[in-house]
């Protein structure tokens, strides 16, 4: 017995010891790899930028895990357009490093004015006399754009190129919610107000239609411009080709003979066209540089002068952290903390002024409100430059509306000025299908308005009393325009009703000041504070990766991931209808849909 007894007692003491050495080894190699994360790259001699176009592109990166090199998921996942652009930049300053392969691929952009931002980037990239080259076993037509600005373009034999122009059909759920016995009711004030389409008609109205047709072909004119001008081939043969041709399913020699492609190569065959261009034997290793390489390498150019914070907002407008399922959660423009962080950089007298990026459809009236007090209150005291990305509207031009200058991408959409609400009512499920009957007292007629909304039959007083505070809004919409751009508020209402702009459009109508980039718009802020000299900071901090990897919004993304996997086609109106209930007491000033791409 006292042998089983040490035997066991042994065993347990081993265990525990195991796990002891176990543990300290992992957070020793935990310790190395963030060490290692941190520390600077240094260039070797004849380097190239290896930038892989996979995974989604959004508009600022999150920080990813020590581990994500370890399994090779450091250029895949998401990637942030800020961290692309300094990169490549960094690599047209880095003497050591003579250029750049594009991996290409089928890379989500959360918006074509991504995509445009990448390719400007690289475009400039090219003018220190460095090289460019792609290649891909398939390009996605985002992706390709991207690629035209390369000297020479590569594909895989067998490979692709999926060129088929923007557009596409939506789903509309009202067909769906007629069988559950749901009515959506609306108030909103704008009749290219489209958002709330998808709940209430069975196909597109023609307003709709009409602006959808208006930004999406002023969109892809300017990219078959910009790839027809990279390729050395004229825009409308090109976009013939592609009216013509499904090109997803064009063989591959076809491409080269369109010139979309300078030749077909295999992988080895690449390697050699690159030892080619440094000079290398065939034997040699390539010096490969990732987009995590390249964030630890050193800036050339130091920091002087004076501060101007370049603050970035970026998705839905939400009143608070509560994540939006809809989307499948992501980054969201918090009204409360966005409008803290703009009074601390009011009251920051280190900073002598504000970039003001906005990317966002939109989205709460209220915290939308909230932001725009705030950013008044920066304006008050050092100038604000609004910069928008892929988009800019509804909220987010509420939002952008109080800035001393407003610069946009040429592809990026505006507008938007309309506001709505929308509900679900379930009397036709609930009680003419399920039989389930209300009743109770009240003190006062409108003691139970919720409840009368989502499930009572008589709504038509309630509704009209919410139609009237929706045209309210409106005018408050209108005013708040009016202020901040100089515009007559009848003026205001004319180019709003909902309408959807492309930036283009938007300067003729004043809503925009100047086609520019980021960049322009921070030697505007520098311009109007008088800096001759400056360098940037961005806000709000980034979240270190422990933190993102424990947030809540990240348990709650994967929590809809396995919602998305479980009800498949499903997912979206019964979500729809989760937030709608969610919110039915809050003002809308959303844009129609998202515009990412591939």
């Amino acid at each position: 017995m006292k042998q089983f007894l040490k035997m066991t007692l042994a065993t347990i003491c081993g265990i525990v010891i195991l796990g002891l050495v176990m543990t300290l080894f992992f957070v020793i190699s935990l310790v190395g790899m963030v060490a290692s994360d941190s520390a600077p790259t240094k260039v070797k001699e004849n380097s190239v930028f290896v930038l892989k176009l996979n995974g989604s592109i959004n508009e600022r990166s999150e920080e990813g895990t020590p581990f994500d090199d370890l399994f090779g998921l450091g250029d895949s996942g998401s990637m942030g357009l800020d961290d692309l652009i300094s990169s490549i930049r960094k690599a047209k300053d880095e003497e050591n490093i003579k250029g750049i392969y594009i991996e290409g691929g089928s890379a989500g952009f959360d918006s074509p004015a991504s995509a445009q931002q990448l390719r400007d980037a690289l475009k400039d990239f090219k003018k220190s006399g460095k090289w460019i080259v792609s290649y891909a076993s398939d390009y996605g037509q985002a992706s390709y754009y991207v690629a035209t600005v390369a000297d020479k373009i590569y594909l895989n034999g067998e490979g692709t190129i999926d060129l088929r122009g923007l557009g596409g059909k939506g789903e509309y759920y009202k067909g769906l919610y007629d069988k559950l016995g749901v009515k959506y009711m609306v108030a909103k004030v704008g009749k290219y107000k489209s958002y709330v389409e998808s709940n209430t008609l069975t196909g597109m109205s023609e307003y709709d239609r009409e602006q959808r047709e208006a930004y999406l072909n002023g969109i892809w004119d300017y990219w078959l411009k910009e790839m027809a001008e990279g390729r050395k081939i004229k825009a409308d043969a090109l976009n013939q080709l592609v009216n013509d041709s499904l090109m997803a399913f064009t063989a591959c020699e076809d491409y080269v003979k369109a010139k979309l492609v300078d030749k077909i190569l295999f992988p080895e065959q690449i390697k050699d066209e690159i030892k080619q261009r440094l000079k290398l034997d065939k034997d040699d290793d390539i010096e490969q540089l990732t987009l995590a390489d390249m964030l630890n390498v050193k800036s050339k150019k130091k920091e002087k002068g004076e501060k101007i914070a370049i603050y970035y907002a970026y998705g839905s407008i939400v009143d608070s952290e509560a994540m939006n399922m809809l989307n499948g959660g992501g980054h969201s423009i918090v009204g409360k903390t966005t409008a803290e962080d703009l009074r601390k950089l009011a009251d920051d007298d280190d900073v002598k002024a504000v970039v003001f990026r906005v990317n966002s459809g939109g989205g709460s009236a209220v915290a939308s409100e909230q932001i725009r007090h705030a950013l008044k209150l920066v304006k008050a005291k050092k100038p604000v430059v609004v910069s928008m990305g892929g988009a800019a509207a509804s909220g987010g031009y509420w939002i952008s509306s109080p800035a001393n200058y407003i610069f946009a991408e040429p592809t990026t959409i505006t507008g938007s000025i309309g506001i709505f609400g929308l509900i679900p009512n379930f009397s036709g499920l609930v009680t003419d299908k399920l039989g389930v009957t209300f009743d109770g007292v009240k003190t006062n007629k409108f003691a139970g308005y919720e409840t009368e909304l989502i499930m009572g039959k008589d709504t038509e007083d309630i509704m009209a009393q919410l139609q009237t505070h929706i045209n309210r809004g409106y005018q408050s919409f209108l005013n708040v325009v009016s202020e901040g751009r100089g515009i007559k508020p009848e003026q205001v209402h004319e180019i709003a009703q909902g309408r959807v702009w492309l930036a283009t459009d938007a300067i003729k109508i004043k809503l925009v000041d100047k086609l520019g980039s980021l960049d322009d718009a921070v030697k505007k802020a520098a311009e109007l504070a008088k800096l001759d000299e400056y360098h940037t900071a961005k806000y709000p901090g980034e979240v270190n990766w422990l933190d993102n990897l424990l947030s809540k919004d990240n348990n709650g993304s994967f929590l809809d991931a396995e919602l998305r996997e479980l009800l498949g086609d499903a997912y979206l109106p019964l979500i729809q209808i989760r937030n709608d209930i969610k919110n039915n007491s809050r003002v809308q000033a959303r844009m129609l849909d998202d515009i990412r791409v591939k």
